[in-house]
């Protein structure tokens, strides 16, 4: 078995930070139709850092922030347009596809949200990372 030794695109790559927020997204789902409660900006910030800790990159708090931001309201979005059952089994099925060999329709709905998401918001000023 060969193992790909294609380098990973930087942090601050905005395919990265759109597939960040997809993970925090997925996460706030998750943790909303498990527990019934929703992630703070600040807990999404940190379960940024350890996403992006996991593949050895970083971005500043800042950003963090802003892509946790981003992801909350997307996630609320989705949420307020599902049932319970329906988040429930979207949650999971956005949980499977975190899986790059896991292909989902609804996984590819959801990150073209996330796309969408981030170039409407533009990007951070300089003085705030």
């Amino acid at each position: 078995m060969t193992q790909d030794k294609t380098p990973l695109p930087s942090a601050d790559h905005r395919g990265t930070q759109v597939a960040l927020i997809f993970a925090l997204v997925t996460e706030r789902l998750s943790t909303y139709y498990e527990h019934g409660v929703w992630l703070t900006p600040a807990q999404g910030a940190t379960r940024a850092g350890e996403w992006l800790g996991r593949t050895k990159r970083a971005l500043p708090l800042p950003v963090r922030r802003h892509l946790s931001e981003l992801s909350d309201q997307l996630a609320r979005q989705i949420a307020s347009t599902l049932s319970r059952e329906a988040g429930l089994y979207a949650a999971h099925e956005l949980t499977e596809s975190l899986d790059p060999n896991y292909r989902s329709e609804l996984a590819l709905s959801v990150m073209a949200q996330c796309e969408a998401v981030f170039d409407a918001s533009g990007p951070l000023d300089d003085a705030s990372t």
